[in-house]
């Protein structure tokens, strides 16, 4: 009882706590928290030696224009490292609001960037030669300490998909929590730059959490990781029982992005 109303009390506090966390030396604002984006990754699992050449046209003439267009900027397209089988392709799509969202899914294919330039893509694909077998896609609200999606710097990068899934609704609740008060300053000071963060609201084994975080390369990676791990503060914390089980497992994966993504 008492860790439960624990959490209930730290969540009530969460965000006013969260306008505290320096962000690069750019501070939330007060009411920024209401401004929090929507996320949509998109994974798609090509055909072994996909139409890799079918999706860069698409995605640089139709679908990247046509989103920009409309409002949705910083559109992110990543292969996974690993050279793995089946190949896949990640697309993360920023929203400022599910209005935002649901413009996009009604209207999209009504815009004339689209039609014109998504033809070719279309015609490339036939019932035993899909573009691709599937897709997954989930959405996900953005944490109050990191409202908006923070773009890197272009450059050489290496990118970690980070998903963490809980065994109940509160054991997710309170590591949202655990990041939103104390946990994302030490990613800053530690060298782990974040991308975004995101509470999965619609997507496969719910509950969970999903973020991104940005390096130079696998070097720095690893450095950064345990730089964190040996952090007094982070051992403090994570010693806490407010935060006791509060994730089950997690999954990771490492991405490269493509020439053309806007992230």
């Amino acid at each position: 009882m008492e860790r439960r109303t624990f959490v209930k009390n730290s969540l009530a506090a969460t965000t006013g706590l969260a306008f505290s966390v320096p962000l690069s030396g750019n501070p939330p604002q007060a009411g920024q928290a209401a401004n929090k984006q929507y996320y949509e990754l998109r994974t798609y699992e090509l055909k072994s030696g996909g139409k890799q050449s079918v999706f860069e046209d698409y995605f640089t003439k139709a679908f990247i224009p046509t989103l920009n267009q409309m409002g949705v900027s910083q559109v992110g397209i990543f292969t996974e490292m690993g050279m793995p089988e089946p190949p896949k392709l990640y697309v993360l799509i920023p929203y400022q609001n599910l209005e935002q969202f649901g413009k996009v899914t009604r209207q999209m294919s009504a815009q004339s960037t689209y039609k014109n330039n998504s033809k070719a893509y279309f015609e490339s694909a036939t019932p035993d030669n899909p573009n691709f077998t599937r897709y997954q896609s989930s959405l996900m609200l953005a944490f109050d300490v990191l409202p908006q999606m923070k773009t890197p710097a272009k450059g050489e990068r290496l990118f970690e998909l980070r998903t963490y899934e809980s065994f109940d609704e509160d054991a997710a609740q309170r590591k949202i929590a655990m990041f939103n008060k104390e946990e994302l300053p030490i990613f800053y000071d530690t060298g782990l730059t974040p991308v975004f963060f995101g509470e999965t609201l619609i997507g496969d084994k719910l509950p969970q959490l999903t973020y991104m975080l940005v390096f130079k390369d696998m070097e720095e990676r690893d450095q950064n990781w345990q730089k964190f791990i040996q952090t007094p503060e982070w051992k403090r914390i994570s010693a806490l029982p407010e935060y006791a089980d509060s994730v089950s497992r997690v999954n990771r994966t490492f991405l490269k992005p493509t020439a053309y993504s806007q992230v």
